[in-house]
């Protein structure tokens, strides 16, 4: 089988978002390839947590994932921190990449313009870290949004780049991963862009919110005024309401909305109600898997031990060759 690599930043609970546009892919993934999914506590510590809520975040984001049906008996789970080998990796990679093409990252260029005082050393070499995690178990396949094919193609570069320079065939090109269905693109609730944790509380429809939270929060969504004439086409606020209706309900809902909006007679509180009572139900599984787990400490330790050390298994194995590679050797 064909290996995949995918991490998750730890900066907080896991929502609709991370739901249906990758974790229930890596669900169904898990069976089909040899699979690691990591939680990039190191990547996070570009924008400083409290030590508090680093590991707060790390734990939970482990529950969510088993919680969502990552078995870890089938795929690899584990901490970035917790495997020694791709700080060591990013190490040697950080000698063959170069200043010029590390500051044309776009990704780079936006944080830089975003945040112009926490322009640290690992924004600037964060392609170099993600490559590590990637090139640790020699992936073939990442799944990756639009915002990381930059990084993946950086990745590909560093492997060739080592290759070439020490004159070996080790690191074999990763590439996208190609899910055989379209990507789900969830969008926020504030009628603006995509569901993130960045934009704020209100934004987003966590997997572990409440039903009253959950509620509260898409009875508060953007709205407009209605459509003034049959058939016009749909605000963006509103087309992101229907989006999200396509996510979580089912067809003939999704229809008979669409009816009402077409004849001007869409009232949205009817929506928003149906919208907040279905992605109640569409949670309510592993809402409830995340509570059991969450109160399991020893399970979860244990899984994480387990995971950490499937992954070390992986990683040793790659760090003695490329020392080995280099010409770092033991006398």
């Amino acid at each position: 089988m064909e290996t995949v690599v995918s991490g998750i930043r730890s900066t907080g609970k896991l929502h609709l978002g991370n739901y249906y546009g990758a974790v229930r892919n890596f669900v169904q993934m898990q069976h089909e390839h040899n699979c690691y999914f990591f939680i990039a506590d190191l990547h996070s510590l570009t924008t400083h947590p409290t030590p508090e809520d680093l590991h707060a975040n790390v734990r939970q984001v482990v529950v969510e994932y088993l919680a969502a049906g990552i078995d870890p008996e089938v795929a690899t789970i584990y901490v970035q921190s917790e495997v020694p080998e791709v700080a060591e990796l990013y190490l040697y990679l950080n000698m063959n990449a170069y200043l010029g093409e590390l500051e044309r990252a776009t990704s780079f260029k936006d944080k830089v313009r975003a945040n112009p005082n926490n322009v640290n050393a690992g924004l600037l070499t964060y392609p170099v870290l993600m490559a590590a995690d990637i090139l640790l178990h020699r992936a073939t396949k990442v799944p990756v949004g639009k915002d990381q094919e930059q990084h993946l193609e950086m990745t590909r570069t560093f492997a060739n780049r080592f290759n070439r320079m020490y004159k070996t065939d080790y690191f074999t090109e990763p590439h996208a991963f190609s899910f055989s269905k379209q990507l789900v693109k969830i969008p926020g609730l504030d009628g603006k862009g995509k569901m993130g944790k960045s934009e704020g509380e209100a934004n987003a429809v966590y997997l572990s919110d409440s039903p009253e939270a959950i509620r509260k929060k898409v009875m508060r969504a953007v709205t407009d005024g209605g459509p003034t004439e049959p058939n016009q086409q749909k605000p963006e606020a509103i087309q992101h309401l229907f989006t999200l209706l396509e996510a979580v309900s089912t067809p003939d809902t999704v229809k008979h909305f669409d009816a009402q909006y077409n004849r001007c007679e869409i009232r949205y509180g009817d929506l928003k109600k149906q919208l907040a009572e279905d992605m109640v139900a569409a949670t309510a599984t592993v809402r409830e898997r995340i509570h059991e787990i969450s109160n399991d400490n020893e399970y979860i330790s244990k899984m994480i031990r387990h995971g950490n050390e499937k992954a070390r298994e992986s990683a040793r194995k790659t760090i003695a060759d490329v020392r080995e590679i280099i010409g770092i050797r033991k006398f």
